[in-house]
Order: C-alpha cells, then sequence, then structure tokens
C-alpha cells in the first residue's frame, strides 16, 4: 500500500497533521538549488543581485559615524580585489577558519563576501568580547588567521597566519588590486560546507560556537528574496529595495543573514559604529530609512521616547522585531504612536540560521503578541517536555524544528539539540494557535518553580514595562527555602521616578494569579543584555546571589 502522504493529512488552517505531530509551513514551497549543486552563498547572492536592475553607482553600505560610504561597483570590485589577495600572501585552505572581530564598518561585508567565496569559514565576534572570551572562542572555532581592527589587536592570540588589521595599510593594498579578471583561482564551494561559525548568546551559561552551511544561508536568503519580489508584486512596484538601518550588530547571527539579504535586493545598508538611539533617528531622518530589524528594546525606546517628535520618521515603513519577546501591550502602543508602520515580529535562533518564524503584511502583524508562522520549507513539532509526545494546536510544549536552515551542529552537537531525524530542540515553551500562528511563552530553562507552579519570567516583563514609570525590567528566580524559588524583579526606573519596591508589587499583584506575584525587588541601572536584546539572567542571578546590587 502506498505511503499516505502527510500533507493530505494537513489541517489547512493550522498546518498541523495529527498522525505525524507536525506542524508544516502554510506558505507556498520555496525551490531552492539543486543540493549536490556547487554554491557558495556569497555567488548565491552575488547571481541574484547582478540580476537586478541597479546601477553599479546605487549605495550598498554607509558608515555614519566615520562619515565613509562604498557603492555597489566598488563593493563587487573590493571582494573579487581581496579574494584574490589572500589567494596570492596568505596559504589558506578551504574550511580554515578565519576570525572577525571588529565594530560595524565599510569592510566587514567585504570580508565576509571575499571568505565566504573562497570557502573559508566566516567566524564574527563581538569587537567588546573580553580577551578570554575571544580566546575561548578562537579555541573553539580553530582559527587560523584573524580580521581586527588595531583597537581589539591585543586581544587576539597568535594565530598560524596571523591577524590582518582592517584599519592598516597592507589591508587597503589588498582591496585595489587590478587585472584579476581571469587570475582568480576558482574555489568549488559546496552547499554543505560549513559557512560560518556564529555565537549564540549563551544567556544562562557559556556561548555556544553553532557550525552554519552555505545552504543554510541560501535557505534563509530565498525567503528574503521571495519577500522582496512579492512587496513589489504586491503593489504593482519593482522589488522592494529597502533603505536599512542596521541596530543589529554584524556578528550576531541576525545582522549576519540581513547583511547577505541587503546584497542580493540590492539594497541600501546605513551603520553606526556604536549604537545610540538619538543618532538612528538622526539617521533614519537623513537617508530615508524605510526599514529596521530591532530588537524588543529598540521598540520599547520608540514608543517611550520623546526625541522621536525631534525627527522626521516618516519615511519608516517597517520595523523586523526578533532576538528577543515583545509584549502584546508594547505592540499596541507602537502601532499607536506610528501608524504608518508595519512591526512585524518573527522567531529565529543562531541554529536556524536566522528567521524561523514571521509575520508578513498587516493582518498578520496585528496578532501583536505572536511571533507569526512557519517560514517557507519549516516543520514544526511542540513537544511535552515531561513524556516526549507531539502536541496539538492549542497546546504548550518545547518548539522543536526542521528545514534547510537548521545548523549543522555545534561544537557539541548531541542529543541534547539535535535529534537522529534533524529536529532541533530549541529550548523555547511555545504553542500554535488554531491559524497556526505561534506564540513563544518563555524558555524551557528559565521557569521560575514556585512552589509547584511554573511561573514565565517574560510575562511578568512584559507586564512590568507597561507601568510609565519603569524603563527597563528583569525577572529571575531567587532561592526561597519553602516555595524553592519565587519571582525576583530587577526594574530600572525613569529618572525622577520614585515608585518604590511595594508598589512594584503591589502593581504586578493586581493583574496576576496568587503564585505569579512578584516577591522581590531591587532598583539598578540598567539590564544587562546581549547585542540582540535578550536578557543575560545568569548575570542578574549571580549578582542576586552574592548580594552584588550595587555593582550593577
Amino acid at each position: 500500500m502506498a505511503e499516505t502522504d502527510p500533507k493530505r493529512l494537513m489541517d489547512p488552517k493550522t498546518g498541523f497533521c495529527h498522525q505525524t505531530g507536525t506542524y508544516s509551513s502554510l506558505r507556498r514551497p520555496l525551490p531552492l538549488p539543486p543540493i549536490n549543486q556547487p554554491l557558495s552563498v556569497a555567488e548565491f547572492c552575488l547571481s541574484l543581485f547582478q540580476r537586478t536592475s541597479t546601477d553599479g553607482s546605487t549605495t550598498f553600505v554607509v558608515n555614519e559615524t566615520a562619515g565613509e560610504s562604498l557603492s555597489y561597483s566598488q563593493f563587487v570590485s573590493q571582494v573579487r580585489s581581496l579574494a584574490y589577495s589572500l589567494q596570492q600572501r596568505y596559504s589558506l585552505s578551504q574550511n580554515d577558519v578565519a576570525f572577525v572581530v571588529s565594530p560595524p564598518s565599510i569592510h566587514i561585508p567585504v570580508v565576509y563576501f571575499a571568505l565566504l567565496s573562497l570557502g573559508i569559514i566566516v567566524s564574527p565576534s563581538n569587537p567588546l568580547s573580553s580577551n578570554s572570551e575571544i580566546a575561548y572562542q578562537i579555541q573553539l572555532s580553530k582559527s587560523v588567521i584573524a580580521f581586527a581592527t588595531s583597537k581589539a589587536f591585543h586581544k587576539i592570540p597568535f594565530l598560524k597566519h596571523g591577524t590582518i588589521l582592517l584599519d592598516s595599510p597592507e589591508f587597503l593594498s589588498m582591496l585595489t588590486e587590478s587585472n584579476i579578471d581571469n587570475i582568480i583561482k576558482s574555489v568549488k564551494v559546496n552547499q554543505s560546507d560549513t559557512a560560518a561559525i556564529l555565537y549564540s548568546s549563551g544567556t544562562t551559561g557559556r556561548v555556544k560556537g553553532v557550525m552554519v552551511t552555505h545552504r543554510n544561508l541560501i535557505g534563509i536568503l530565498a525567503i528574503i528574496h521571495r519577500y522582496n519580489m512579492d512587496q513589489g508584486k504586491d503593489n504593482g512596484m519593482p522589488p522592494w529595495r529597502p533603505v536599512t538601518f542596521f541596530t543589529v550588530p554584524l556578528f550576531h547571527a541576525f545582522g549576519f543573514f540581513m547583511l547577505l539579504g541587503m546584497v542580493l535586493s540590492a539594497s541600501t545598508v546605513v551603520l553606526v559604529e556604536r549604537f545610540d538611539f538619538e543618532e538612528m533617528l538622526r539617521a533614519v531622518e537623513k537617508y530615508k530609512v524605510t526599514a529596521m530589524p530591532v530588537s524588543p528594546p529598540v521598540v520599547v525606546a520608540f514608543v517611550k521616547s520623546g526625541l522621536t517628535k525631534k525627527y522626521n520618521l516618516s519615511s519608516l515603513q517597517r520595523l523586523g522585531c526578533g532576538g528577543a519577546s515583545l509584549g502584546e501591550e508594547m505592540a499596541q502602543r507602537f502601532r499607536k504612536k506610528f501608524p504608518n508602520v508595519l512591526l512585524a515580529q518573527g522567531y529565529g535562533l543562531t541554529e536556524t540560521s536566522g528567521g524561523a518564524t514571521r509575520a508578513i503584511g498587516p493582518e498578520e502583524a496585528g496578532r501583536y503578541s505572536s511571533v507569526g508562522r512557519l517560514a517557507e520549507n519549516m516543520e514544526g513539532k511542540i513537544v511535552d517536555p515531561e513524556t516526549g509526545e507531539a502536541l496539538p494546536p492549542g497546546q504548550r510544549g518545547e518548539l522543536w524544528l526542521r528545514g534547510p536552515t537548521v545548523m549543522k551542529g555545534d561544537e557539541k552537537a548531541t542529543a541534547e539539540t539535535l535529534d537522529s531525524e534533524g529536529w532541533l530542540k530549541t529550548g523555547d515553551i511555545c504553542y500554535f494557535d488554531s491559524e497556526g500562528f505561534l506564540y513563544v511563552v518563555d524558555r524551557l530553562k528559565e521557569l521560575i518553580k514556585y512552589k509547584a507552579y511554573q511561573v514565565p519570567p517574560a510575562e511578568l516583563e512584559h507586564l512590568l514595562h507597561s507601568h510609565p514609570e519603569i524603563v527597563d525590567a528583569a525577572v529571575i528566580p531567587y532561592p526561597d527555602e519553602e516555595a524553592g524559588q519565587i519571582p525576583m524583579a530587577y526594574v530600572v526606573r525613569n529618572p525622577g521616578s520614585n515608585i518604590t519596591q511595594a508598589q512594584v508589587m503591589d502593581f504586578i499583584a493586581k493583574q496576576v494569579a496568587p503564585y505569579k506575584k512578584i516577591r522581590r525587588v531591587a532598583f539598578i541601572n540598567s539590564i544587562p543584555k546581549t547585542p540582540a536584546g535578550k536578557i543575560l539572567r545568569r548575570e542578574l542571578i549571580n549578582h542576586s546571589l552574592s548580594n552584588g546590587l550595587s555593582k550593577l
């Protein structure tokens, strides 16, 4: 008897198949290049870019801080020149790892594309990392060469091929080689080869090095390409080419794939070396920025800051929000303040090379507390953490994901993260509703166990954000003899506010079940976060246990 096609048994409203316990994407399938076709992600992006009608003089990237910019023709020429120079001057082998540590600059995209086109693995790191963090990441990734600014040079240990300084005459000379048309040695990059080792945030422990393949990145970029094409079609216009201000770092998965996506759509990127909210508003006005990838803290700043009135932000059309959870109340307040800007949430992990779900268009984005529907070619499961049973719509469990963008592995690619069938265990507690929209409840490991109850910190944080005198907040578990753990809040007050601990606890107590009450409060100057806006709970937990409240 022929096997039953799970797609035929799939509920067309939710994407759920009762027989397999799997949710399928409700988006139309997206064809990808044949898996056995040699193709680097750099080649994939540049081939789509060449099909656009863009003039080479179009600006690709602007570094507003340094007052520098790069056109597309300069970019393509510099990528080719750097790739050639690396082949000529360094005996690098395919699948060698290059560590990149630099603030945002016009050189970073050139470095990424040159390395990716040669089949060299890119391993970008936060320039604010400490010497020991960088040494650990280099050891994890087995890097043999580094690209860094002279400011970060002292942090990098001795490497086999040394460190190339991005602000040196030597590097600049590598960008201007001429007569290289037929000299570049052709390199065959397989889609299954590792393209990048990205570091996941390590909010509850040490960072992990996540191996992402060329195929993973092609999978995510094909989605961006379709979205831009559809945006144009829907409005009877050419494909959408946003002017995008980057609030997300280029070393983070979100910034990394977004930067590649800018090239294939021939869009313009505006960078600043160090994020500052007012500098961002100034840049939106100056460059007529139309789109921004943002994390929830930036959305909160848009809602709560009076500075937005000082600048002309009328060019803004879309904010794509990801990296951490955004509360429904905050999303509604954003919509009210900026009715002409689409705030679309998405969900992704370093391990899924970026976006795994997203909201498209005003109707989907109007589901304020949802992170959208499964992206093209993606499958999901909601698994009961206790029994391992796959759960139907409306029931909460751990989200598992499978699809072409799911990583090759990490340095401990054990059953902890990826199972034998390719399912990635996300560690997030989620549920799908009756129309296939995904809702993220909290992290499996971050749920506070109060007596026999589970308390999701994110729910309490969203309520705290709704208080007019609170700028920011984080909730952590605090050990308690009787209850096991109690919810403790770290609160950043508005300047001039004198809100007390008792008032904070009372504000929450009126809105939640008794077991979810906040039972301890500390006031601090700022909440420690990853560059993508995720709260570094481990830091807060350590401080709470060592009575180090004053140090924050």
